[in-house]
């Protein structure tokens, strides 16, 4: 089974993700109880209230987080908060990786202040995050995800919206999103944007929480069948949409993996083959995926080549600068694309050809316990045509036959 968290278009908070697993079937008392044990650990803070209700936001029916508390006003160290969530951990019985997960979200969340003001990480002080209501948060979620079985399962994140304009916060004015928030996504796979207002969608906690449930995150949804849906509501109130985050749990279609890749493509009519070939040689340097250069004619029936990049969204931008600078080209198109790949294996078999030693490569495509393809990586084929002295196609051939052989396969 496979959740995907979907926060497109109202981003996500702590008690979003909270409440949209309670909304999904978490059980709230348990919750509750879990919580409540915090209290011990956090001075000077009192749960005077806390539970979970039913809520329309812009036509939605979702579940919201009902919480009073009374607190002391100061500011606390990270490190105190961490050290809340680990006692509270341990005294409430969760599961090693729901410990490990709640350890790290408010790790990642320490960090990035750190980082940020350019402080020793048991020297940060939180100012926003420095309540109890990021321990619920936190424990909170660790529950809910533990009781329902979620951290053994697939969690996939569809992009996230973070707002945009600007917000008031302890240090002052600042653009949205907030620099906290860049820094715990910088370095993930999780792609943000701005979203359709000027308001903070996307808070720290949500973030730090997100990024320690997932680093993979697609542009559309996989083929699936869905199995429950839960939706968790955020404080505010927005014109045109609901402020909701959803979390769909489904079975996704196992007979082809899918991903997510970017597609970048030119027209260049004035350079020649060799910038074209430098230019190839230096985007597979840098991790392109596949280059292909297609012959065509434009405009005033000009010849032309339409260079076409496949590559991944963390190295968009050097692919992009490697076409302009190697080409001097105007322009680039660029468009997100779903793939369905056929699930393979990676093998290296050594053989012995010619009484020669080899260590080849291959992919091995199965079904059920069935071979259904093999190929051979064509730089190990490239090694052993040139060692031997023979036509690359032979070299190929008498590979594949060795492997067949080594696998005890027909």
């Amino acid at each position: 089974m496979t959740l995907i968290i979907d926060a497109q278009v109202a981003g996500i908070s702590g008690d979003m993700l909270l409440s949209a697993l309670v909304n999904m079937g978490a059980n709230k008392s348990k919750i509750i109880d879990g919580v409540r044990i915090s209290e011990n650990y956090f001075k000077g803070s009192k749960i005077q209230n806390i539970d979970f209700a039913k809520t329309i936001k812009h036509g939605t029916e979702a579940t919201k987080l009902v919480l009073d508390i009374k607190e002391e006003p100061h500011e606390r160290k990270g490190i105190e908060v961490q050290d809340c969530i680990l006692q509270t951990s341990d005294k409430i019985g969760l599961s090693e990786k729901a410990k490990i997960f709640a350890k790290e979200s408010i790790k990642s969340l320490i960090k990035a202040e750190s980082k940020i003001h350019g402080e020793p990480i048991e020297s940060v002080h939180f100012h926003e995050a420095s309540s109890i209501d990021t321990v619920i948060d936190v424990i909170g979620t660790a529950i809910a995800l533990d009781e329902l079985k979620f951290f053994t399962e697939e969690i996939i994140s569809m992009p996230v919206a973070v707002g945009g304009g600007t917000l008031n916060f302890s240090h002052g004015l600042t653009s949205n999103p907030a620099s906290a928030i860049l820094e715990i996504f910088r370095d993930s796979h999780i792609t943000i944007s701005g979203g359709s207002v000027g308001e903070e969608l996307t808070t720290p906690t949500g973030a730090s929480l997100l990024v320690n449930l997932t680093n993979h995150c697609l542009d559309f949804y996989p083929s699936m069948k869905i199995k429950s849906i839960g939706y968790g509501a955020g404080t505010k109130d927005f014109q045109g949409f609901p402020n909701v985050l959803k979390i769909v749990r489904a079975e996704l279609s196992r007979q082809y993996e899918q991903d997510t890749v970017q597609i970048i493509e030119t027209n260049v009519d004035d350079v020649s083959g060799e910038v074209i070939g430098q230019m190839i040689d230096k985007l597979v340097s840098i991790g392109a995926r596949d280059v292909t250069v297609t012959p065509a004619i434009t405009k005033k029936n000009r010849p032309t080549n339409i260079v076409s990049v496949i590559c991944d969204s963390s190295n968009l931008n050097d692919m992009i600068n490697t076409i302009i600078s190697e080409t001097g080209t105007l322009g680039v198109r660029v468009r997100a694309s779903n793939r369905y790949i056929v699930p393979r294996t990676i093998v290296s078999v050594p053989i012995t050809i010619h009484g020669r030693n080899f260590n080849v490569q291959c992919k091995i495509v199965k079904s059920e316990d069935t071979i259904k393809n093999l190929k051979v990586e064509s730089d190990h084929v490239k090694l052993v045509s040139e060692s031997l002295g023979i036509s690359f196609r032979d070299a190929d051939a008498l590979i594949i036959t060795e492997v067949r052989k080594k696998m005890h396969l027909k």
